[in-house]
């Protein structure tokens, strides 16, 4: 055995840095498979490949939207922190432009007599007495929002479409708060592989039997992946042993992660363009429609003796109301538009869920990431082992000649 060692020494040298190269390889094609492809690439359904995080998208998006809604975030909260004051006073020419508009077609249409038959200093006076109702009309729109936030926004719903709807979002918002574990899994890999390189170089000395190098390559590819990812996760609390102090990657990140996960779900998921949208247009959008309806309805009859003519009927008036709110739902979303910065700072979304993520047990913060490994962990840690028995038998041949 020493006169092989002596004479074969480079060969043997390289066993436990190609072994250190098997376990990073394995796990940077793990993780790669994870996120890549988007889309099934293949012979559906067997033969072939999607990423496990946009393969189930749908799943995860509900995981993490329940874990959202449920304890990171109370949008009844965030909504309380809109002062209706300084909302009419960020979109206060827009909304003037839209009352100008709104009162003049649905006069013109509903009172064309009326209308037609006022001077314009008159119809300018009009406008001017409604428009000066406008805070109020806010005040009213937003009070009502807040009572009945969960009648007319399903945020679940509008977050789990947004997830799924874009595959690529998901897999950014995993990917971007979890990259320091990715890179710890492909940096394990090395580490542990280079250790089970020295066992099998030993081995391989002894018995020159051909079935080592593969064996121990697959050994190694398995055993890193699964050791890799249990190194994510556990142990959830810090434990000391001989001096050290272990715990989890992903637990001893929590403050990082979560700041990087309340700032993605604000940038791309709870946006107050995307809120605003699930409203109006969501599943229970109808219900807003009707609260709009509400307060123009409001509004209409407090300035009805100025508005319209005392002989104008009810069928009449009632249509002039729904005019008036459907002009009024339409013009809402480039309206609000122009409040998004202050929305944005009002609602503090991204502090909001950095803040409850804090709170959460080490379990249920766990579930933000695990379910994306949990899922089809077992593939990965296969498809490890077969690359590293490949390489292997790689390394045989080489040896062998």
């Amino acid at each position: 055995m020493a006169q092989d060692l002596a004479a074969h020494w480079p060969v043997y040298l390289l066993i436990p840095f190609v072994a250190a190269l098997i376990g990073y390889l394995t796990k940077r094609v793990a993780i790669e498979m994870m996120f890549r492809p988007l889309e099934f690439v293949g012979i559906p359904p067997w033969l072939g490949w999607q990423g496990v995080v946009p393969k189930h998208g749908g799943r995860m998006a509900a995981i993490a939207t329940e874990l959202l809604t449920s304890n990171l975030l109370d949008l009844k909260e965030i909504f309380a922190r809109i002062e209706a004051a300084r909302l009419t006073a960020e979109i206060e020419q827009p909304l003037l432009r839209a009352i100008d508009d709104i009162t003049r077609d649905v006069l013109a249409e509903y009172q064309p007599r009326l209308w037609e038959a006022l001077p314009a200093m008159a119809q300018e006076l009009v406008v001017k007495q409604v428009q000066a109702a406008a805070p109020r009309f806010v005040q009213d729109l937003v009070t009502d929002l807040r009572e009945n936030l969960d009648e007319v926004l399903d945020v679940k719903h509008m977050a789990v479409q947004r997830l799924t709807r874009d595959k690529a979002l998901l897999v950014r918002l995993i990917r971007e708060t979890t990259r320091p574990e990715m890179a710890f899994i492909a940096r394990c890999g090395s580490y542990f592989g280079f250790g089970l390189g020295l066992v099998q170089a030993v081995v391989w000395a002894l018995t020159k039997n051909p079935w080592v190098l593969p064996v121990f390559g697959g050994c190694i590819g398995l055993f890193t992946d699964w050791l890799a990812i249990k190194l994510i996760f556990l142990p959830r609390e810090p434990v000391r042993v001989l001096g050290l102090t272990l715990q989890g990657k992903f637990q001893r990140r929590r403050r990082e992660v979560a700041r990087e996960y309340g700032e993605v779900i604000a940038r791309e998921v709870l946006t107050t363009r995307n809120l605003l949208d699930a409203i109006l247009r969501g599943p229970r959008a109808d219900q807003m429609v009707a609260m709009v309806r509400r307060v123009v309805s409001r509004a209409v009859d407090e300035q009805a003796g100025r508005l319209v003519s005392l002989t104008v009927g009810a069928l009449r008036l009632r249509e002039l109301k729904t005019a008036a709110a459907d002009r009024a739902v339409a013009l809402l979303p480039d309206t609000v538009r122009h409040a998004e910065g202050y929305l944005t700072g009002a609602m503090d979304v991204a502090h909001v869920v950095e803040r409850r993520m804090l709170a959460l047990s080490p379990r249920q913060y766990e579930n933000l990431l695990r379910p994306a490994f949990r899922q089809e962990e077992w593939k990965l840690i296969a498809v490890g082992g077969v690359i590293g028995f490949l390489v292997g038998e790689l390394q045989v041949l080489l040896m062998l000649h």
